[in-house]
């Protein structure tokens, strides 16, 4: 597989020069491979939602460089990222307008990246589009396209903001910890197709976690950053057979610390 997102030596400090001075990022680097669907864990404070915003480009690097296929998108603005960098955020409100149906939030995320024009209405064709995606979500919200999304419950919101965020397949998907507000069996349910349509759709995704359990489970590589650097990295058959303890151990034995027993979630 090629690389298709490079992270390169990148830092990132709040309030530099004052007293409240906070160097979060540290160098850090990564490649991503296409395909890759990384579960990035890590306890509070290691730079976790730093890194999410640099990569959306919310939040602008102080240092290094953010290749996306090779080319440099350090300086480029979050709006001109999201065509090619989609994002589904822990509330579940933020993916979607709430007073708008279901088919005219996905009418925006089709028409993503797209230049702006007067027509706004959701075109018969495109209403195709959205109910055959609807329907691999197993919801019944193909039947509902009308509906505004305010009238969702929190998982079919979440659901529906996958489905929209993988539409027009992205370069990237960010999942920013996006089971956390829900309780455990819609948590559990969200999960459940977040794997179905990573892999469906064959989506290079990075996704932060703190539930240990979601990290092991989920993807093909595991990243635990501390003190803003990565110091955990494993993929294929050693993350497979990765246990709790395991990596307990291993953040251990890499960062020199113990994991604090209320930064991470062992299970549900």
């Amino acid at each position: 597989m090629s690389t298709i997102l490079s992270i390169d030596a990148i830092h990132k400090t709040f309030e530099a020069g004052t007293v409240n001075e906070n160097h979060v990022l540290r160098g850090l680097s990564l490649d991503v491979e296409e395909g890759d669907f990384i579960s990035i864990i890590g306890g509070n404070g290691a730079g976790k939602s730093t890194l999410m915003n640099s990569l959306a480009g919310t939040l602008f690097v102080d240092q290094g460089d953010i290749l996306l296929e090779g080319k440099s998108i350090k300086a480029v603005p979050a709006a001109k990222r999201a065509k090619d960098i989609s994002r589904v955020f822990q509330d579940p409100k933020m993916g979607t307008a709430s007073r708008l149906t279901i088919e005219e939030n996905m009418a925006i995320a089709y028409r993503r990246g797209l230049k702006r024009n007067l027509s706004w209405g959701v075109k018969e064709s495109e209403r195709k589009i959205f109910a055959k995606s609807l329907k691999e979500l197993g919801l019944g919200l193909e039947n509902r396209m009308k509906v505004d999304t305010q009238f969702l419950s929190g998982g079919q919101r979440q659901a529906l903001t996958l489905m929209m965020a993988a539409l027009v397949k992205p370069k990237i998907l960010l999942l920013d910890e996006h089971t956390a507000a829900l309780d455990p069996k819609t948590s559990q349910m969200v999960m459940d197709l977040t794997q179905k349509i990573v892999t469906t759709h064959q989506l290079t995704t990075l996704m932060i976690t703190h539930d240990m359990n979601h990290a092991i489970t989920y993807g093909n590589r595991l990243v635990m950053l501390h003190q803003g650097r990565i110091v955990i990295d494993v993929r294929g058959e050693e993350k497979a057979n990765l246990t709790v303890n395991d990596l307990m151990d291993l953040f251990q034995k890499n960062s020199g610390e113990k994991l604090v027993s209320d930064e991470l979630i062992l299970s549900h």
